[in-house]
């Protein structure tokens, strides 16, 4: 796994050199994903934008987030677009790890996939927010150079979206599964920067560690969902507007 070290993020990786179905791997330096870059520091955010030629931002964090968190450091620079794509629905102060709102939404989960609630979850982004999902999922495949997907944590909603332009683009299931569960190696750094938050703290607690810590069993099963109901995660796609020479053009992005 291609860790990315920095001093102001700790869940930050290149998806570069991940298996195709066709024999070949997705190209360094194209796709990223991280965790919250509010705390970058100067030497990181030369790092990423000189040395692995960030070019886009796909920010997954609800706007009540952005606006309590204020403009990251990222932010100041000109040559890096930002684009901020919520998948989680518009109700109040919603973040990945609110409490109150996993509970409102706990019940749906359950009912979409009563044997992984999380999977439910994840399901319920695809249902409540396709537009933007799809949205982000474009913009990955436009950045004209890297393009790093962040939330809060970097685990669930950038989990999805990048299992599914990773998935669309040929990378083999075994490898998108085995991406999602490596933010399980670095669980215990990324909860300690939640609870380091103001607006992540009071929320961070309340869920065990254990429940929160990725499993490559939901994402296979959150696949299988697509498979089974969509004809994959490129059918799910299609069917949300995402067209044939867009897909073209992700996979070309991503593999090369």
């Amino acid at each position: 796994m291609s860790w990315i070290e920095l001093d102001g993020a700790v869940n930050v990786r290149d998806l570069g050199a991940l298996a195709t179905d066709d024999g070949r791997a997705t190209a360094p330096g194209r796709l990223l994903r991280g965790d919250n870059l509010q705390d970058l520091s100067p030497s990181d955010v030369q790092r990423l934008v000189m040395g692995l030629g960030l070019t886009t931002v796909v920010d997954l964090r609800s706007p009540w987030e952005v606006e309590n968190e204020g403009p990251g450091p990222l932010t100041k620079v000109e040559s890096v677009r930002h684009v901020h794509l919520s998948v989680l629905p518009e109700r109040g102060a919603a973040t990945d790890a609110a409490a109150d709102a996993l509970a409102t939404r706990r019940d749906g989960a359950v009912a979409r996939y009563p044997d992984d609630v999380r999977c439910g979850y994840y399901l319920g982004y695809l249902e409540d927010r396709p537009d933007q999902v799809v949205a982000a999922v474009r913009s990955i495949a436009e950045a004209p150079g890297a393009a790093l997907v962040n939330c809060a944590a970097g685990k669930d909603r950038t989990g999805v979206v990048v299992a599914l332009a990773l998935t669309a683009a040929g990378v083999t299931r075994e490898a998108v599964v085995a991406d999602y569960a490596a933010t399980a190696e670095r669980i215990e750094a990324i909860l300690d920067r939640l609870r380091a938050s103001k607006i992540y703290a009071s929320d961070v607690d309340t869920t065990p560690a254990a429940e929160q810590t990725p499993r490559p069993q939901t994402m296979a099963a959150f696949l299988g969902v697509l498979d089974a109901r969509h004809g994959g995660a490129a059918g799910w796609l299609a069917g949300h507007g995402f067209g044939q020479s867009e897909a073209r053009g992700l996979r070309a992005k991503l593999v090369g």
